[in-house]
């Protein structure tokens, strides 16, 4: 796209004030190449950061380039608009948040410049986010040593903003460390290079310097690794320190100008780290023996104790349960080695590790060389930041003292002292992090709804921060003060010093333009709370569970997660998880978004997300977005028709019920093969799926060869369970899909169960037994609600566990139905009955020896079964049956009836061409393909021309190969 001209006035000079809204906005319009949105649902998105603090911008702009953000910040100089630079929106004290105009980098400026291997250097944009950057230069065996758990969405330039540093900067130091060169631009447009000396720095800084040369030298706190708070590299300007211009630029925070580019410092990538975990009595003696450790040159010191970890059903047990299960530990908190606190100690090699051990003095260690083994001991680390929003006892915990930091020496001491301090509060938290430096991470159940509770907040915040200084600390070890602690820096840093401060920002930033109320001249760390906006109900409480750690803006495709696909598929942070949240927030709040439940702004964002129900496991503090979906349509269309899709796809069950009691699928399939008009209300690129021309329930009626059919709401199984003694009573789900669109996997599920000595009834409910999944999904929750009443009454007691075939039925009964009607105790005692086939097997056949299948399997994990029910028995099960390989990870994006649905089809297809496709056909020639999901078996028929099968249609064929049958075919 070729430049736009510039605007000027008629000598050539800038262009003469503007001052409304409407004006700035028009004006930006006409000199920008990037989008310009003053609209409500771009300022609703960028409203928050992942802090407790929420301001309103005036309107967003995604610069192309430099020459855009010059003249952005010209137009905002001339309207006396402030502006704050914006990248992943991860800061964790309301830095990335303003009132202004927010420029957001991740847009456009998102580019890996060059590489230079021999240098070890790297040119990069400040919308690049850290783990495209690791990965460009790994084959150059060299990495970005700051790497910040949100490595995987954090942009460099909120990096250098926030002087962010990571678990490794015990060996390669902070973001300031590896910085050599910036480009900056002012608030007037002035562009500047800075690195090292005084070349590219602004007028009068030279002069100010050079007048508190005594005050930088003797007046700054004692220097330590993580003494990051304020613009505490400042004394980089030293002469006796080279000068480094750019160092002391870095943990700015936006408020002296904006990076549009950076030269950054590469360092060698270890080629086999090796991990020792070493275990204490408590926390105490894990954070005294930190220091220690630091002789021995490691790459990392990490610590937490067990308070995290959340004992052997906690968060870590996945994760630590993968090393047990490899490696054979015993004994300590979920296969950890034993105590009550750990220190992660990574070393360059083996040999480090082994004598890092040897020099320890722990209760226990091990070394880990696997590097499968210690990603999944990382994660949890990684995933702490989440994980640590919610106390052992349930309750919310937040952000605000995040990250401070002492003297590695002080740190076994502090955490003391500051343990105290929390109960002399009444407040509760979970201390970890990188303890080689002394920085400790932690969120704290404050109470920040009632005046009450922020009136505690703003004392302990103050005593904490003399607490931090008595040892010698800084108030941020590595995010930045943001507003949450630059009202207390005076504390830290002295009055003369901070007098210096604002001085320096005056000779960057003389109009103060810059992220006003940051560092100096702060904001008061209890206002613009974010939660004072909200009312005082239930889902409001949901919606604020996001705190906005946006591991939901993870773009790259691998792994087993299914969180976000939508965002996945179009990059738009309204389409991810945090976004639908921000928004959702600001329609409760009714200043930005105005339109309460009929807001066109959260519709319109709520429409692409699949329901996947991938952010209930992915995402770190457990946001549901499908269910706040479910809650904002019933809303939204109550008292209103609502789209036709809602009544055709949405009321599947009732349709198909009905085709089968007139006994018109063969009609309707030949219908829909002959007829090329569209479905009203379905997708015209979507090809229907066949009905059964019999009914699963109608196929086993009367047949004892195939399972007992019982009576609805009969009692003959719990007899039957009696009397056979030892074989268990197994109640068949006869869900929609398996019922009307695929029985042919309900009678291979009657012939493995009844192989493994299971005692199988299916109930005999003519379609009135339902799960309510599809009038959830499109948030007819009163209908929901009759659905599932329906389907207690029906079925009555059941006598024994529950099988269900279809995953997005298994997850809607174990979860939706119980929420839905919680005083209903037939609920919570269907939803405990629920169990996956596999989870059957396992649980009441434990000795069955599947056949063996010895064949490659690809396919589809369906979501709500990652999400909800896991898949660690189905895993052992295919194991158990030679099926190797793993079927893909992501969303298949048909997703019930999202695909289904006009306007979908294109993010349909890029969900699927995300990793499902792609793996169908990287796969063996003679691989099997499994999907679970009814949707899932669609989309791999429709787009990738595979028949996919549920696994215990793999089994059954299996049986049928493995021994000759006698007994009557129980199949349609």
């Amino acid at each position: 796209m070729s430049a736009r001209p510039r605007r000027t006035s008629a000598d050539g000079g800038r262009l003469g004030a503007v001052t409304t809204p409407g004006e700035v906005e028009r004006t930006l319009r006409a000199e920008l190449r990037g989008e310009v949105d003053f609209g409500a649902a771009a300022r609703a998105l960028v409203t928050m950061d992942a802090s407790n603090y929420r301001r309103v911008p005036l309107g967003v702009v995604a610069p192309r380039d430099a020459d855009d953000v010059a003249a952005a910040l010209r137009v905002c100089a001339d309207a006396g608009v402030p502006v704050v630079p914006r990248g992943g929106g991860t800061s964790i004290a309301g830095q990335a948040t303003g009132v202004g105009v927010v420029l957001d980098l991740t847009r456009h400026m998102d580019a890996l410049l060059s590489v230079d291997p021999a240098a070890r250097t790297a040119v990069v944009q400040p919308g690049l986010v850290l783990d495209r950057l690791r990965d460009a230069v790994r084959p150059y065996g060299l990495t970005f040593g700051p790497d910040p758990s949100t490595h995987s969405r954090c942009a460099l330039g909120g990096m250098i903003g926030n002087n962010a540093c990571g678990a490794h900067s015990v060996a390669w130091g902070t973001t300031a460390d590896n910085v050599t060169e910036l480009a900056v631009t002012t608030y007037a447009g002035a562009a500047h290079r800075i690195g090292t000396g005084w070349d590219g720095a602004p007028r009068g800084l030279r002069e100010l310097v050079g007048a508190h040369l005594g005050l930088l030298r003797t007046g700054m706190p004692p220097r330590f690794p993580r003494r990051i708070s304020g613009y505490g590299g400042l004394d980089a300007l030293l002469p006796e320190r080279g000068v480094r211009l750019a160092e002391a630029f870095c943990g700015s925070e936006g408020t002296l100008g904006v990076v549009t580019e950076a030269v950054v410092r590469l360092v060698e990538l270890p080629p086999a780290p090796a991990l020792a975990v070493l275990g204490y009595a408590d926390e105490s003696a894990a954070a005294d023996a930190a220091a220690g450790l630091l002789p021995y040159r490691p790459l990392t010191v990490e610590g937490m104790a067990e308070d995290l970890l959340g004992g052997p059903a906690g968060p870590v047990a996945g994760a630590a349960g993968v090393v047990a299960g490899a490696g054979g530990l015993g004994g300590g908190v979920a296969g950890l080695p034993r105590g009550r606190a750990w220190l992660f100690v990574e070393m360059p090699d083996e040999g480090g590790a082994r004598a890092v051990v040897r020099g320890a003095d722990a209760l226990d260690a091990l070394v880990l060389t696997d590097p499968a083994q210690q990603r999944a001991l990382w994660r949890i680390r990684e995933d702490a930041a989440g994980t640590a929003t919610r106390t052992p006892d349930g309750r919310m915990a937040w952000p605000g003292w995040e990250d401070c930091a002492v003297p590695p020496a002080r740190l076994g001491a502090y955490l003391r002292d500051f343990r105290a301090l929390l109960a002399a509060h009444g407040l509760r938290g979970t201390p970890y992090g990188h303890f080689g430096e002394g920085c400790v991470h932690v969120r704290i159940d404050f109470d920040l709804a009632s005046a009450a509770g922020v009136a505690r907040y703003r004392t302990f915040s103050e005593d904490l921060a003399d607490l931090v200084v008595t040892h010698g600390g800084s108030l941020s070890g590595e995010h930045g003060d943001g507003q949450a602690r630059a009202e207390l820096l005076p504390k830290m840093y002295g009055e003369d010093v901070i007098r210096l401060f604002g001085a320096y920002k005056d000779v960057w930033d003389p109009a103060g333009g810059m992220n006003p109320g940051m560092l100096v001249r702060p904001a008061r760390l209890d206002e613009n709370l974010r939660f004072e906006v909200l009312p005082a109900t239930p889902f409001a409480g949901e919606v604020a569970r996001c705190v906005g750690i946006a591991k939901c803006r993870t773009s790259e495709p691998g792994g087993p997660g299914v969180m976000c696909p939508s965002y996945r598929a179009t990059g738009e942070e309204q389409h991810s998880t945090r976004g639908r949240a921000r928004l959702l927030h600001e329609m409760l709040a009714g200043e930005v978004v105005t339109g309460g439940w009929r807001s066109p702004e959260v519709a319109e964002a709520l429409d692409l997300c699949l329901a996947c129900k991938g952010c209930r496991s992915d995402c770190p503090v457990g946001v549901d977005m499908a269910s706040y979906k479910s809650e904002f349509l019933h809303h939204h269309w109550a008292g209103r028709i609502r789209p036709l899709a809602h009544y055709t796809l949405g009321g599947l069950p009732g349709w198909l019920r009905l085709i089968a009691r007139l006994r018109a699928a063969g009609a309707v399939n030949t219908a829909a093969r002959l007829l090329p008009l569209p479905v009203p209300g379905l997708a015209r690129e979507r090809a229907l799926p066949e009905l059964a021309k019999r009914p699963f329930t109608r196929g086993v009626g009367g047949r004892a060869a195939g399972g007992r059919a019982v009576p609805a709401g009969g009692r003959e199984g719990a007899a039957g369970l009696e009397e056979a003694g030892a074989a268990a009573v197994v109640v068949l789900w006869p869900d929609t899909f398996t019922e009307y669109l695929a029985p042919e996997v309900g009678h291979a599920a009657l012939r493995v169960l009844r192989a493994a000595g299971l005692d199988v009834s299916v109930p005999r409910t003519r379609g009135r037994v339902c799960c309510g999944l599809t009038y959830l999904s499109t948030g007819r929750l009163d209908r929901a609600r009759k659905v599932l009443r329906r389907t207690l009454d029906t079925l009555g007691d059941v006598p024994g566990p529950v099988t269900v075939l279809e995953p997005s039925c298994a997850a809607a009964l174990r979860t939706d139905l119980p929420a839905l009607l919680p005083d209903d105790p037939r609920a919570a005692r269907l939803a405990a009955a629920v169990r996956t086939v596999a989870e059957t097997l396992e649980e009441y056949a434990p000795n069955w020896r599947p056949p063996r299948l010895d064949r490659p399997v690809v396919g589809q994990t369906h979501c709500h079964q990652h999400a909800v029910l896991g898949d660690a028995a189905d895993r052992r099960l295919r194991e158990r049956a030679g099926l190797v390989g793993e079927p893909a990870g992501g969303c298949c994006g048909l997703a019930g009836n999202f695909g289904f649905e006009p306007g979908h089809h294109e993010v349909s297809v890029a969900c699927a061409e995300e990793q499902l496709l792609p793996s169908l056909r990287a796969a063996p020639p003679d691989a099997l393909v499994q999907a679970d999901g009814f949707s899932c078996r669609t989309q791999i028929a429709q787009l990738g021309g595979v028949r996919a099968r549920h696994l215990v249609e793999l089994l059954a064929d299996g049986l049928r190969e493995e021994v000759p049958r006698s007994a009557p075919d129980t199949g349609p």
